[in-house]
């Protein structure tokens, strides 16, 4: 499988989860939660142009003169979320389409703030370039990586995987 934004998300999230996703199988229909952020997308496209663009493996929701958007239901975990973030921007540079980097939540649990802007740098870069190296490294090996056991474990798609 090719490396996407949810393979990069789910990296940070939960290594099995990534692992999981990455050799097919995919428990998402059935998560409430991925419902919830699939309306909030829709939401999103139906009042603004430019959004929900794909660009060769990803999906990329807003892309205005200056910022790439990228739209999440909370901000449970932000690091996960920056570094999908940072890798969509990678694929436009990549392309020649230099921009900045927007996350808005539409949940605020933990931080103070709704919008977190991100720059791609060449430090960045080198680390992005590492993460996706573990990645594939992850998801070609033949060892799923131990489950979380952490309260968020309760809200994954993957829940009954690991549990049940």
């Amino acid at each position: 499988m090719r490396i996407n934004g949810t393979l990069i998300n789910y990296y940070f999230h939960c290594k099995r989860q990534c692992y999981l996703h990455g050799n097919r199988l995919n428990l998402e229909d059935n998560s409430e939660n991925v419902k919830i952020g699939k309306a909030i997308h829709k939401e999103k496209e139906s009042k603004s142009k430019n959004s929900e663009i794909a660009i060769d493996n990803i999906r990329i929701d807003k892309l205005t003169n200056e910022y790439l958007v990228e739209i999440k239901k909370s901000d449970a975990d932000v690091e996960a979320c920056k570094w999908q973030l940072l890798y969509y921007l990678k694929i436009l540079k990549d392309k020649g389409i230099n921009r900045k980097g927007k996350l808005e939540f539409v949940e605020k649990k933990k931080g103070n703030n709704k919008i977190l802007y991100f720059e791609l740098n060449d430090e960045a870069l080198q680390e992005l370039d590492q993460y996706v190296s573990e990645i594939d490294l992850l998801i070609n090996g033949d060892k799923i990586p131990p489950v979380l056991n952490e309260a968020k474990c309760k809200k994954c798609a993957y829940y009954e995987y690991c549990y049940i």
